[in-house]
């Protein structure tokens, strides 16, 4: 089989639900993986299902297989994935690729362990298996740091031994053009456009939590029925089934009530995107439409029909070179809420993470902290320096 063959392909089953496999090259199923691959969460499946089809590629790459490879082996593979290949094609099995980040580099830890334990619960390579659960392949759960941090009731969390140490580096988040939400909001036509400038800024959604929005997700009026929230707020729910495919990435539950969502994410709702949202379901959101999601597209033979994560970025894009911005990414509001968050509360981590849903404060500290940056104190002393 030539390298590169396996690939991956997605599922649309008849209940609207999207699943991933890896097909090889005659466009049989891979039996191993896609029974790994059946087992995963939506959202998790896609992303391992892309890691593990760059794994399976290089143990053909190899002359391995997964029956006969070892985890020196796989030490070697985490050693080449994330390193820079100077071949004048690059690396023979990821051709035009760029090597693993360090997010990218834990993920495919994980990937690789969950898919070489399951191929020994199926009879495969079981002694794989079995030195991975001798080296402490179990990653540490929030319990188990919650434990550890209390310090009396497990005294060592058992690590990967194929994930990499982990190496602290500040990383420098990209952000909006300087002025981009004024230029935008004063250039954008639709009061859809707006509301989407405004929601991503105000409110640091990832574009698949603010384009699986559902109206239901919406209490934008002061004490609302859930009870959870006394202020304005959204419920981000996530959902297998919309229309335009587009989930939230966090997954805690929630639940309809007597007509009322409860749980999810709560995020609060500023007096900007409240008067937005109003502007356009008054102006351009459709009597008739059926599926009950917040975004519809606006032109078109699809006029109507729930609005796309990518149909989003499309926008911003062409909106952001037609004023002169230059392309428009939708994480990068995120990152410039998650900064603004940070300097009004002198650089708590902890706020800034339940305002913004990440699942850690140090994701938050690594990647915004500069404590010293957000902290009013700090600015306060090097403003006297100054006038000294």
């Amino acid at each position: 089989m030539i390298i590169g063959d396996l690939r991956v392909q997605e599922l649309v089953h008849h209940s609207g639900r999207v699943s991933f496999t890896i097909l090889a090259a005659d466009g049989s199923v891979c039996g191993l993986p896609d029974g790994f691959l059946r087992g995963l969460s939506g959202g998790t499946d896609r992303t391992y299902a892309y890691l593990l089809v760059d794994h399976l590629r290089w143990l053909e790459s190899e002359g391995l297989t997964v029956e006969a490879v070892s985890m020196q082996d796989l030490e070697r593979y985490m050693g080449a994935v994330g390193a820079e290949f100077r071949g004048p094609f690059g690396n023979p099995w990821r051709v035009g690729k760029k090597p693993y980040a360090q997010s990218s580099l834990d993920g495919a830890a994980a990937c690789l362990k969950g898919f070489y334990v399951y191929a020994g619960s199926q009879g495969v390579n079981p002694g794989l298996a079995e030195e991975f659960s001798q080296r402490g392949a179990r990653l540490p759960t929030k319990a188990d740091r919650k434990r550890l941090f209390l310090g009396h009731v497990v005294q060592q969390v058992a690590a990967n031994p194929l994930r990499p140490a982990r190496v602290v580096r500040r990383r420098h988040p990209k952000m909006p053009p300087e002025g981009a939400r004024s230029v935008l909001l004063s250039g954008l036509e639709s009061a859809r456009d707006r509301m989407t400038v405004t929601w991503l800024a105000d409110g640091g959604f990832r574009i698949g939590e603010f384009c699986g929005l559902h109206l239901v997700d919406l209490h934008l009026r002061e004490g609302a029925a859930c009870g959870q929230c006394a202020s304005p707020h959204v419920h981000i729910c996530h959902r297998e089934l919309n229309r335009n495919r587009s989930r939230a990435k966090s997954k805690p539950p929630w639940a309809v009530r007597n007509g009322v969502v409860t749980g999810g994410l709560v995020r609060r709702a500023s007096p900007a995107m409240i008067h937005t949202y109003f502007e356009y379901m008054t102006t351009e959101y459709p009597r008739d439409a059926g599926h009950g999601m917040l975004l519809v597209q606006l032109h078109g033979a699809r006029k109507g029909e729930p609005w796309a994560a990518a149909a989003a970025r499309g926008m911003l894009n062409r909106a952001g070179n037609r004023l002169g911005l230059g392309k428009i990414n939708p994480h990068s509001w995120r990152h410039q809420f998650a900064t603004n968050v940070l300097d009004a509360s002198d650089g708590n981590t902890v706020i800034a993470r339940d305002t913004g849903g990440w699942a850690s404060a140090v994701t938050v500290d690594e990647t915004y902290g500069h404590a010293d940056v957000h902290d009013r104190k700090f600015v306060a002393a090097l403003d006297r320096a100054w006038e000294m």
